[in-house]
């Protein structure tokens, strides 16, 4: 029996945007309605490249639509916490992209607005909806290296990027941490959960954000993660754990492996590869099944990526923020958690 189509809304017609919708068109049971961006003639292209029957030049339409079962909101994150609001008060669901928001305090308003209208919500972390990623979670915690001891994440880009670059931009959201960093952070939280303590120190641009920021996290338990990002050195893009009985290692791209290999004291390595059926390993479509099969299931939000996780992430990147000393505009002391 065929799946009820789900109908998605996509607002913003960037690369991240048109990614997802590449994915989308690619699903039987997606439909993708409509599309919106604050230029009509932005979202007109978009609807005509992706055969979208709807095109808005503006996002309140966009979220009144009552057509559209989900919105897909792809912005700049800085715009995530209006986007989303719009939308979640108008009565539409909503996969929100990384990083969530700005800050925990943006990301817990729209938590609540989504508890209000009786909506699913879901950060965009497509990590966690990886196969291949769920293996590798699913062998930790059956105990296949033992007790987690350490994690190490790294996320460089090489740039460089000059002052104008939305990277580089205070008013955007800009640095290495948010854009970057979500993804060390994340995976070493997927495994550990929330740090009990959070050291970091980070080189600041001129404008006040981050080139590259280094952070440990530490837990009650004795374990340690250390988490690196940059926008000024291409870094391997690795991570590994380990645990008291042996280690995982995850190689360049570790956020959308095609493998990762298994190395348990005592035994040979075991490499681990993706299916080819699921897709490149760039492919978007592994959270955009999630979000259609919660929905049809009645879920307002994902076991893949729970909604406490991606505000737990958040109190860690403010932490980290905090501790660096980068704050953005609008932002007052008492935002970022301490």
């Amino acid at each position: 029996m065929a799946e009820q189509r789900v109908r998605w809304g996509i607002l913003a017609t960037g690369g991240i945007a048109a990614a997802f919708a590449a994915d989308l068109v690619d699903l039987p049971d997606a439909e993708i309605t409509a599309v919106a961006s604050r230029g009509r003639e932005s979202a007109e292209a978009f609807a005509e490249r992706f055969g979208v029957a709807r095109a808005y030049g503006d996002w309140a339409s966009l979220a009144a639509d009552e057509d559209v079962d989900v919105v897909y909101v792809a912005t700049p994150h800085v715009a995530h916490r209006a986007a989303a609001g719009l939308c979640l008060e108008a009565g539409r669901n909503v996969l929100c992209e990384k990083p969530f928001t700005l800050n925990l305090r943006e990301a817990e308003e729209l938590v609540a607005l989504a508890r209000e209208h009786d909506r699913f919500l879901m950060e965009a972390m497509w990590m966690y909806c990886s196969p291949l990623v769920r293996r590798l979670r699913a062998l930790v915690a059956d105990g296949a290296i033992g007790e987690v001891r350490t994690v190490h994440a790294d996320f460089g880009l090489a740039g460089p990027f000059p002052a104008a670059h939305r990277l580089r931009d205070p008013a955007l959201g800009g640095g290495a941490l948010l854009d970057l960093g979500v993804y060390p952070v994340s995976f070493a939280q997927m495994l550990l959960g929330e740090p009990d303590a959070v050291t970091a120190s980070a080189v600041l641009s001129p404008e006040g954000v981050d080139l590259q920021t280094g952070a440990v996290l530490s837990w009650e338990s004795g374990a340690l993660a250390s988490v690196h990002c940059s926008i000024v050195g291409g870094t391997a893009v690795t991570a590994s754990v380990t645990g008291s009985r042996g280690r995982i290692d995850v190689p360049a791209g570790f956020f959308h492996p095609d493998r990762f290999v298994l190395h348990r004291d005592g035994r040979d390595p075991e490499q681990f590869a993706a299916d080819p059926a699921d897709g490149p390993r760039t492919s978007l479509r592994h959270e955009a099944r999630e979000v259609m099969r919660a929905l049809r299931a009645g879920e307002k939000e994902s076991p893949l990526v729970p909604l406490e996780g991606t505000l737990a992430v958040l109190r860690t990147l403010d932490a980290i923020r905090e501790r660096v000393g980068v704050r953005y505009p609008g932002e007052e002391r008492a935002v970022l958690a301490g």
